[in-house]
């Protein structure tokens, strides 16, 4: 995998890195793109979990996602925390060949855990008629990517300095 930061031609010294941990752990949407039947770009909002190396999101052996990769596994997902309150703006950008593999129900459940907090709160409705954590069409889409990119563009309240990451009052 190679970190990669996007070149600015501004005289502002942009982008900056930060590290991918700090937006591949928090329940944030996705952005998954993929190229459709037609080659145009297709985009759809996700759920996932980052673990070994790599980028896991649902699907089915049906589901549009899963068919466009299938026929060209190349992708890209993209996630952005954005607090603008604090004045955050990171953008994290991962691309490369991706595979459908067998859903993995453990798997499924601690994506699920990270958007839905503890399951005895999950909601039944949900978890039997949406999530359906063991149907047999289930899949999971993994991308180890290629490449990763960062941006960190939290200065737009703050600026010239960053709002991210935080600054620690040390007591000092």
């Amino acid at each position: 995998m190679i970190l990669v930061t996007e070149a600015s031609g501004d005289s502002f010294a942009m982008p900056r890195e930060f590290d991918p941990d700090d937006v591949l752990g928090r329940p944030l949407m996705a952005n998954l793109a993929t190229v459709g039947t037609e080659g145009a770009p297709r985009n759809a909002p996700v759920w996932f979990i980052w673990e070994d190396g790599a980028i896991w999101l649902l699907g089915s052996s049906d589901g549009s996602a899963v068919k466009h990769l299938e026929r060209d596994p190349r992708c890209a997902v993209e996630i952005v925390h954005f607090d603008n309150h604090a004045g955050i703006l990171l953008h994290l950008g991962l691309r490369g060949v991706a595979t459908i593999e067998p859903m993995s129900p453990d798997r499924f459940k601690r994506l699920l855990h990270k958007y839905l907090g503890p399951e005895a709160d999950w909601n039944a409705w949900f978890i039997d008629n949406v999530a359906q954590i063991e149907h047999p069409d289930g899949r999971m889409i993994r991308l180890a990517p290629a490449s990763i990119f960062t941006n960190n563009v939290s200065f737009f309240r703050t600026g010239p300095d960053l709002a991210w990451p935080p600054k620690v009052d040390d007591g000092f």
